[in-house]
């Protein structure tokens, strides 16, 4: 990634214009990015877990469309006010949406168990605003704790993590989907790449990102890929909803919410570790945005989220350097906040993928990947490119134990009955993948920078980092399932006796050490 382009901005006493035509590419490419993600996320509610549709659409939706859209338009807010601190045309808002782990773990893990110990979905629903709350608090604290970490943390592994989060869980599911369908998803795939990698422009200007769209529309529906009938149904399902606050829903649900804190403030931790990588990647690309106060939006809207009756966290997404690269500014986050509240309060959800192809949207996610991958070697010293590979493979290890849980409850088989020993049997060492992919981006980060400073001979150092990773592994915080006291033992003697070995290096011909 070229980021020369990025800093070289005009000198502008205006600052970025609210609306630039780089913003109809980010527009159409992050509208689609939140919409399908939060498409997902209730159509697991409504088809998975079968929450009655009166709850899901007239109390979940608009309350989780007002914490998207708020986010986007404010965030575009501080973008515009960075641009005229600054005096230049060139800042991009930071990208932001729904928390994609979060809604599979709310429906299966926590809405779906409690409604199947109580017979009640509206309790079910309480528990997970409840749970949701949580995840806002600790992320609203996670605003001000974010600052230390930044410090602390060296940029390669923040942004290796960020890389391997990319490569996993944000593009290999939409390319398996494209050659699922390739002769669409290739042919949208293509447009994508060669408007906004090569810079072609295409017939009237027209942006990459609507061209991909328009042109695998188009093939998709000459094909009869896509059905008139879902169409005609979505219509049939019109409705508007209003959001609302749910207090008394709110207090009941957390009667019942003891069972789920120890995986809610994890994965808490891990949506603000996400936000902050992503602000780094945003220093990288040129737009440097005071931490706090841009990590307190997810965290805030969250709360208030849940307040409406959402029981989605929201984060800081993946992105803004390809974003910035396709010539998004200030107007596509500000559209896209506006458009997910429309669509949503005007019930409009269903509708809009049963007219557009999912498949002709998702390259734009494989593309932000690339991007964020390129720059994660880009802004890396080719020393420590190693960590970069290291902090990769906690992302992999998960995503690997995802799609064998998965294909397991698929089958019908489940895991206890089967036993990890008959996949070990097999050459498939489970309970090390899953043991290493658990606190992924924490995982990374640290790996990350106990190899950096190993590569760079500062052996104290990397021996504090192997305790503070022995420290969290042994209360559960990572590389285990389970928060608690000797969570994970074994593994944090690992990293004690690792952090004994290099404290022992540092004085073992210290005329070596830098």
């Amino acid at each position: 990634m070229n980021n020369s382009n990025n800093n070289q901005a005009a000198h502008s006493k205006e600052g970025t214009p609210w609306f630039v035509k780089g913003d109809v590419n980010g527009f159409f490419g992050l509208f689609t990015n939140v919409l399908t993600n939060f498409l997902a996320a209730i159509g697991l509610l409504v088809f998975a877990i079968n929450m009655p549709e009166d709850i899901v659409y007239g109390n979940i939706v608009p309350g989780t469309a007002v914490a998207i859209g708020l986010g986007g338009i404010i965030l575009a807010y501080q973008a515009k006010k960075l641009s005229l601190s600054e005096e230049r045309d060139s800042v991009t808002a930071m990208p932001y949406g729904l928390s994609v782990p979060h809604y599979f773990v709310v429906a299966f893990a926590v809405m779906l168990p409690v409604y199947l110990n109580t017979n009640d979905w509206v309790l079910a629903w309480s528990v997970g605003m409840s749970w949701n709350l949580i995840q806002g608090l600790i992320m609203t604290i996670g605003a001000f704790v974010g600052p230390f970490i930044q410090k602390y943390v060296p940029r390669a592994a923040m942004l290796g993590a960020l890389a391997g989060l990319a490569l996993t869980f944000i593009a290999m599911n939409p390319i398996g989907e494209v050659y699922t369908t390739p002769y669409i998803g290739l042919l949208t795939f293509a447009i994508v790449i060669v408007g906004w990698f090569a810079r072609k422009k295409f017939p009237g200007n027209i942006p990459a990102g609507l061209m991909a769209i328009i042109v695998g529309t188009i093939v998709a529906w000459l094909s009869g890929y896509m059905s008139v009938s879902e169409v005609q149904e979505a219509v049939g399902g019109f409705r508007i909803a209003t959001p609302k606050f749910f207090l008394g829903n709110l207090m009941n649900g957390f009667e019942y919410i003891a069972p789920f804190l120890p995986a809610a403030i994890p994965l808490a931790i891990y949506d603000f570790l996400e936000s902050l990588d992503n602000l780094e990647s945003a220093e990288v690309a040129g737009d440097v945005y005071q931490t706090s106060r841009a990590m307190l939006v997810p965290g805030l809207l969250t709360l208030l989220g849940a307040g409406l009756g959402s029981p989605f966290p929201t984060i800081i997404y993946i992105g803004h350097p390809g974003w910035k690269e396709a010539g998004a500014r200030v107007g596509y986050s500000i559209a896209t906040g506006v458009c997910i509240l429309a669509v949503a309060l005007f019930g409009l959800l269903p509708l809009v993928l049963t007219i557009i192809p999912l498949v002709a949207l998702l390259p734009i996610l494989i593309y932000i990947a690339m991007v964020i991958g390129s720059q994660a070697f880009a802004a890396t010293e080719k020393r420590h490119m190693p960590a970069l590979i290291l902090a990769f493979m906690p992302f992999v290890a998960n995503f690997v134990i995802t799609q064998i849980d998965n294909a397991l409850n698929v089958a019908g088989v489940d895991m206890a009955e089967l036993g990890t020993q008959t996949l070990v049997d097999a050459g498939i060492p489970y309970t090390g993948w899953e043991t290493l992919g658990a606190g992924n981006i924490l995982v990374g980060m640290l790996l990350a920078s106990i190899v950096i400073f190993i590569i760079d001979k500062k052996f104290k150092v990397a021996s504090i980092y192997s305790l503070v990773t022995a420290a969290l592994s042994f209360f559960g915080f990572i590389h285990a399932s389970r928060i608690g006291f000797g969570s994970a033992p074994m593994v944090a003697l690992g990293y004690f006796l690792v952090a004994a070995f290099l404290y022992l290096m540092n004085f073992y011909h210290p005329e070596e050490n830098n």
